[in-house]
């Protein structure tokens, strides 16, 4: 992302990223207050105001080198009620990628709607602040769908195995870790002959349901 970018490209990435991370982190926590943790509300956290759970590095990174923590949601399992914890937990964590999903359903639809004809009268940087919002929240849900500890996929699995299963599945968590870290310098490394494994298993996905969501 750091070669092609522009200023335009950059305040588009800004601002895609700002929203799409808002959504998220608000869905995190607002669900897991609805499932049972007070933590949120005590922290200020039910809130669409962006400044309240932006990590601004984590952000200017993402939007100049394609990865960043975005924000952190103070949320838990262990302040949830004993009852179906569990599938309170599932909810909590999954709440943040499928809300980056239908963001970007919802203004793909937008588009649609308008037309890409009309787009065109549009002035550039608008046109490209709604693509960028499209595609990077695509990304994100992508993103924190793989099943690599610190991301939202790991819990995403641990709260679907059965108790026997989610213990083993903890056992190895720092392995997991170790893993995706790893991917991560892979990506960034380039290394000839070594495939970006962490880059395919995001960008392919991605730009299927940016096609799919936009109708190309």
């Amino acid at each position: 992302m750091l070669l092609n970018l522009t200023p335009e490209l950059l305040i588009a990435n800004l601002i895609a990223l700002g929203l799409g991370m808002t959504i998220h982190e608000f869905a995190h926590n607002y669900v897991a207050w609805k499932m049972g943790d007070p933590e949120p509300a005590r922290l200020g956290r039910l809130t669409l105001n962006p400044l309240v759970h932006i990590h601004w590095v984590g952000w200017l990174m993402f939007a100049v080198l394609g990865f960043g923590i975005l924000g952190s949601a103070p949320i838990s399992p262990y302040r949830m009620p004993l009852e179906n914890r569990r599938w309170r937990w599932l909810a909590a964590v999954a709440a943040g990628p499928i809300s980056n999903l239908l963001l970007a359903t919802v203004f793909a639809l937008i588009v649609r709607i308008i037309g890409f004809q009309t787009l065109l009268g549009l002035p550039d940087i608008l046109v490209t602040i709604l693509d960028r919002i499209i595609f990077l929240n695509i990304l994100l849900f992508v993103f924190n769908l793989i099943p690599l500890f610190p991301i939202d996929g790991w819990q995403i699995v641990l709260a679907l195995l059965p108790p026997d299963l989610a213990q083993e599945w903890q056992r190895h968590q720092q392995t997991s870790m170790y893993i995706f870290f790893g991917l991560l310098l892979l990506s960034f490394a380039r290394l000839p002959g070594l495939p970006n494994i962490l880059g395919i298993l995001i960008t392919e996905p991605t730009i299927r349901i940016y096609s799919l969501l936009l109708g190309l």
